[in-house]
């Protein structure tokens, strides 16, 4: 019997921070991810577009996780841990940690897996002290809007023109849920 609940999902995950040996393998989460968007007609990211050098600079500047099913199984999800995100929400005071490039693996992750990992971040985003989780999403995303609103997340703002990696630009809308720190 497969358990749908993310309670369930929560109870067969494992977290890690990722390293080096583990650049391959947040690649192919990612371009997975993107293929994924574009057969549902979601335009926003493409495969091949971050490779290896991107997650090797995410690993120096802020933190990057894994999930996986129990400890040393396979992968089931991944997301990046800012501590600043200037090219979205400006210059901030450092009362919030943002997540990027929230993502499952479709053939492993258990059903739920995308909010145990949402709420694994605000876990360690609160066990940092800060009290506030921000993230972003396309402004034409209405479904992933709606996703990150039904966790507890607050529409706070849009930016028209976030520069985006290979140099596009592109519509966001910011969103941030408080934390119980």
């Amino acid at each position: 019997m497969t358990n749908t609940s993310p309670i369930g999902a929560a109870a067969q995950l494992s977290f890690r921070q990722a390293d080096e040996a583990d650049l391959d393998e947040l690649v192919r989460l990612r371009d997975d991810a993107a293929r994924w968007q574009i057969e549902r007609g979601i335009n926003q990211w493409q495969p091949g577009e971050l490779g290896p050098e991107h997650f090797r600079g995410r690993l120096r500047e802020g933190e990057v996780w894994l999930a996986t099913l129990g400890p040393g199984g396979p992968s089931a999800g991944a997301w990046e841990l800012w501590w600043d995100d200037g090219p979205a929400w400006g210059a901030q005071p450092p009362v919030a940690g943002y997540v990027h490039r929230l993502m499952t693996d479709r053939r492993t992750a258990p059903p739920g897996a995308g909010r145990v990992l949402l709420a694994e971040a605000e876990r360690r985003i609160a066990a940092y002290g800060r009290e506030l989780c921000r993230l972003d999403c396309l402004t034409s995303n209405t479904r992933l809007r709606r996703y990150y609103e039904d966790a507890g997340y607050t529409v706070v703002g849009e930016q028209s023109g976030k520069a985006g990696d290979g140099g596009r630009t592109y519509g966001v809308t910011l969103l941030e849920k408080r934390l119980g720190v």
